[in-house]
């Protein structure tokens, strides 16, 4: 029983206001006929921003809790600094890998994942909560998926 009540599930929070300002970024750069600077990740239509907020910073990854409601693939991108898109663009050389990659097939009932690399990934954002109070994701919806269908968290052991 006390194992429970050390265990800390954490939701991943969509960051409309970050989105937004990223998506507008991309509409100047378009309406100016601009390029992006050398290395800037620029969002697409299907990537959102989320945020996952650590109330703790002593956390031990424990498991994904990701469930797909109809077909469709997640992929899950960290970024590896406190990022302030008010001052600065996001660049590639800031996300990190591996990705974690979820998705669910026609006629099945659970969502799968490649496992080592979205353990790899839980690792890492254990390790980054040590110094950080909040950390950044891009998520890339594909093949039928979008925010309203998909629900995930990531649990620690605090």
């Amino acid at each position: 029983m006390s194992s429970a009540i050390s265990d800390l599930e954490l939701h991943f929070n969509e960051d409309t206001q970050l989105t937004e300002c990223m998506r507008i970024r991309v509409q100047s750069l378009q309406q100016k006929n601009a390029k992006p600077q050398e290395g800037e990740k620029l969002l697409r239509a299907n990537e959102y921003i989320f945020r996952l907020d650590f109330p703790k910073q002593k956390l031990r990854f424990l498991r994904w809790k990701v469930h797909l409601k109809t077909p469709g693939k997640v992929i899950i991108t960290g970024t590896s600094q406190h990022w302030t898109p008010d001052l600065t663009n996001l660049m590639n050389r800031q996300l990190l890998d591996p990705s974690a990659v979820f998705y669910k097939k026609e006629g099945r009932d659970e969502t799968e994942c490649n496992e080592a690399d979205s353990q790899e990934f839980g690792e890492r954002i254990s390790e980054l909560a040590k110094i950080r109070k909040v950390m950044y994701f891009v998520v890339t919806f594909l093949d039928g998926s979008d925010p309203s269908t998909v629900k995930f968290s990531i649990g620690f052991k605090a």
